[in-house]
């Protein structure tokens, strides 16, 4: 669980791939909620190859963790990490609402990319091809307290 403290009911379980989603068009992640300035720490450890700012995301780390999956971070309010190695569970930034968030309720969107397609998993839902390369990442949460 990237998010401090954050339990099951910090996000919706269905919310991985929901259609229509805004711009994306798809949600391809998670959003796990939490007050604005809550700590974040690494899901795994890995190389970040990327934290800065773009357009939708806001404020975003990219990290390439084992099997060669992405872990995506977004709508950070402070990043506290820089590109390198980074070990599991320390900590990368804040919560927030930034890029498309701008004004919504402070959360993180959570996404898992894998450079590795799983063929089986294309379907007739929108966007069902793009759907070969992301992990539902509720999957991947561990949480302490239920």
């Amino acid at each position: 669980m990237p998010v401090e403290g954050a339990t099951s009911r910090d996000y919706n379980k269905n919310s991985f791939w929901y259609y229509p989603w805004g711009k994306s068009g798809t949600h391809k992640g998670v959003d796990i909620f939490a007050k604005k300035g809550t700590t974040l720490n690494s899901s795994t450890s890995g190389l970040i190859l990327y934290e800065g700012e773009i357009e939708m995301g806001g404020k975003v780390i990219i990290i390439l963790g084992p099997k060669w999956r992405i872990h995506y971070y977004a709508h950070l309010d402070e990043i506290k990490s820089s590109v390198g190695w980074i070990n599991k569970n320390k900590i990368i930034g804040t919560v927030g609402d930034s890029g498309n968030a701008k004004g919504k309720q402070p959360h993180l969107h959570y996404s898992i990319v894998t450079l590795i397609p799983y063929f089986w998993r294309i379907d007739s839902e929108q966007q069902g091809w793009k759907k070969m390369f992301f992990l539902n990442p509720i999957t991947y949460l561990k949480t302490i307290r239920k």
